[in-house]
């Protein structure tokens, strides 16, 4: 496979750009090679700038649930350029999309957007503690959600991958406020209620994680952990910018049932673009400026270009739930029969082979994972037209534009890959 033109402008780039990347895991540090510099994308597929083919599951880390270049989308954001790309004052649109997030999701009473998922956390963190009138947060270790100050303890995703243990740059003050706990142990949380009682502000959890692969609760975990923060007064925040609109219409809190007090989303709303959320019950939502004292701003927040891509996005979603269906039959067959040695955890769309022996149920059994031999998987994926996230602890994507075709292919470079 010629990569002449991604080796060179990974060269060029490494002048200009810390690494040569604009996010840190695009750089191929954990699996060795160079990054593929992405021409185009057309439906479920990528070209890179050599002209090589790729099936995608990276999906630009999730937000592409209806393929790349869906025309839907194509045709939403035409139309916002001849209108303008950002105002800085409210549109009509702004309110259409809340409108369909609230409706989408019941816990969602009022919703402030925002323009990441980094933003989203960060602000919804803020209102927690400036709702509850407490200092101290709960999250849980190998989750990621952004890289917010205080949240950047036993973070997942690019933080385990290229394994940065210590959160330089954060002042201790910032990471003394987070509490880091085993994700799927409820013993922990009852352990650290008890200890700090009335400083917990929030819990924060992925409901589904996907920053240190994809890991499901296990049952009657997301329950426990609704039931004991409503018994101490805090409040339960689900970071579902990753799970929101792809693990089922309504996120993992409607597929699981769980209502939460605040809920972050992004990628999938955005249809593309960058936009996030974040809201949650009514009272608490009405403490955010101009109702209330807890300040959140952004110029760009509802911005016209993305929020037309999302409203394309949600609205196709609302009126084809059979997307879901197809989504759930062709992830399942491509997670089919994990050979010896790899242990496969899929939630609807999102799924990740550990190339480890037994459950992966926190961060504790993911590490134990051979990330040398992901690293010759993934390369033996790629050269066979298969373009996965470059790290073991990151979670695949479907598309709805994944054909069965696709899908055979992949699995049939799979199992070339274990049987040699």
């Amino acid at each position: 496979m010629n990569t002449t033109r991604s080796e060179s402008l990974f060269e060029r780039s490494k002048i200009s750009i810390p690494g040569g990347v604009n996010s840190p895991v695009r750089a191929f540090r954990s699996v060795g090679g160079v990054p593929r510099f992405i021409r185009r994308g057309e439906g479920s597929r990528v070209i890179d700038e050599d002209g090589n083919s790729y099936i995608d599951y990276v999906c630009s880390w999730g937000p592409l649930l209806l393929g790349h270049r869906f025309p839907d989308v194509i045709e939403a954001l035409r139309g916002v350029l001849d209108i303008g790309s950002s105002f800085g004052a409210p549109t009509e649109r702004e309110v259409e999309l809340a409108e369909l997030i609230r409706e989408a999701v019941p816990s969602m009473e009022m919703v402030r957007l925002v323009n990441s998922g980094t933003e989203a956390t960060m602000s919804a963190l803020r209102v927690a503690r400036g709702f509850t009138g407490r200092d101290l947060t709960i999250k849980f270790e190998g989750c990621y959600h952004g890289h917010v100050d205080s949240l950047l303890v036993k973070a997942g995703s690019g933080m385990a991958t290229l394994a940065i243990t210590d959160t330089v740059g954060v002042p201790a003050g910032f990471a003394a406020t987070t509490i880091a706990l085993p994700f799927n142990s409820i013993s922990a949380v009852e352990e650290a209620f008890a200890k700090h009682r009335d400083q917990i502000a929030a819990v924060i959890i992925e409901p589904v994680a996907g920053n240190m692969g994809c890991v499901p609760p296990l049952p009657g975990y997301l329950q426990a952990l609704r039931d004991i923060t409503a018994r101490h007064g805090a409040l339960l925040i689900f970071d579902e910018v990753m799970t929101g609109f792809r693990v089922a219409l309504g996120g993992a809190q409607s597929l699981y049932g769980i209502h939460p007090d605040l809920s972050t989303f992004g990628k999938v709303i955005g249809g593309g673009l960058p936009i996030a959320a974040y809201g949650g019950r009514a009272d608490i939502m009405s403490r955010v400026a101009p109702l209330g004292p807890i300040y959140q701003a952004g110029t760009l927040s509802g911005n016209p270009m993305a929020v037309a891509a999302g409203l394309a996005m949600l609205r196709h979603l609302k009126t084809h739930p059979e997307i879901y269906a197809q989504l759930e039959s062709r992830a399942a067959a491509l997670c089919a029969n994990p050979p010896a040695g790899v242990t496969v955890n899929r939630v609807g769309s999102m799924f990740t082979m550990f190339f480890t022996d037994g459950p992966v149920t926190g961060w504790d059994t993911a590490k134990k994972s051979d990330t040398a031999r992901y690293a010759k998987y993934f390369h033996w994926m790629l050269e066979h037209g298969v373009y996965l996230a470059p790290s073991q602890f990151e979670a695949a994507f479907l598309s709805a534009a994944h054909s069965e075709e696709d899908i055979a292919h992949t699995a049939a470079a799979m199992r070339a890959f274990f049987e040699q």
